[in-house]
């Protein structure tokens, strides 16, 4: 479990962005509440889509609470979402963004786009109800390849590559060495790969195996592997 540590009782929305899957919060003595943080995903384009990563450890407290936590969820039909943070929240936000978008594209007859997707996210997010969740979006649309790292507090944020969660320190290492904005798809995943498998070294709320996923104007299509080296 990672070291950090926020009291809830002062604690800001952008704090909340780590607090892990499934809990793990504790009392103290002054009536607040601490949580321990963990987790790691990624998310980067390539040539001709998104690629996708995070671990599959869910924590509690210093209990490994599941080992196979599904943190990649489909939102649209060529976008995913990783969540970091609650669980509870995370299913909420992604219910929410399903209905909605099928909401909009049952009155306009046309596929949401990802910048309306990405802002639709923050407003849900800036809405105060899903301050416990810190998401990095990716899809593809007309427009090509996106992936926009989204705040908890509804700050937006379209990126090359980006990462979330407790080992996002050691996974951003490895995608500022290798991150080619021309590689292929299956290039592309290899280094998601391997930006996860660097946090799972080193951070040990992160671990469990691996969710791939690729997305690109066919669809979106995710795998989990036991290990991640299996995926390499």
């Amino acid at each position: 479990m990672s070291e950090d540590r926020h009291r809830m009782g002062g604690l800001d929305s952008e704090a909340r962005a780590t607090t892990p899957e499934l809990g793990g919060a504790s009392g103290g003595e002054d009536g607040t509440t601490e949580v321990k943080t963990g987790t790691t995903t990624v998310g980067l384009t390539a040539a001709e889509g998104v690629v996708l990563a995070a671990d599959m450890r869910a924590s509690a407290g210093n209990m490994v609470a599941s080992k196979n936590a599904r943190k990649i969820l489909q939102v649209h039909s060529s976008a995913a979402l990783t969540i970091s943070g609650s669980v509870s929240a995370a299913q909420s936000l992604v219910e929410s963004l399903r209905a909605e978008v099928r909401l909009y594209e049952t009155r306009r007859d046309t596929a949401m786009s990802l910048n309306a997707l990405a802002n639709l996210t923050a407003n849900l997010l800036r809405s105060g109800n899903f301050q416990i969740v810190q998401p990095v979006l990716g899809g593809v649309d007309d427009e090509g390849a996106h992936i926009y790292s989204i705040g908890p507090g509804g700050s937006v944020m379209e990126e090359t590559y980006a990462a979330s969660g407790s080992g996002s320190p050691f996974a951003l290492g490895v995608l500022e060495g290798e991150y080619d904005e021309e590689a292929s798809v299956d290039d592309a995943e290899t280094t998601a790969a391997r930006a996860v498998q660097s946090a799972t070294e080193r951070d040990t709320a992160s671990g469990n195996g691996l969710s791939l996923a690729t997305i690109t104007d066919e669809g979106v299509d995710i795998d989990s592997y036991d290990r991640v080296e299996n995926a390499l």
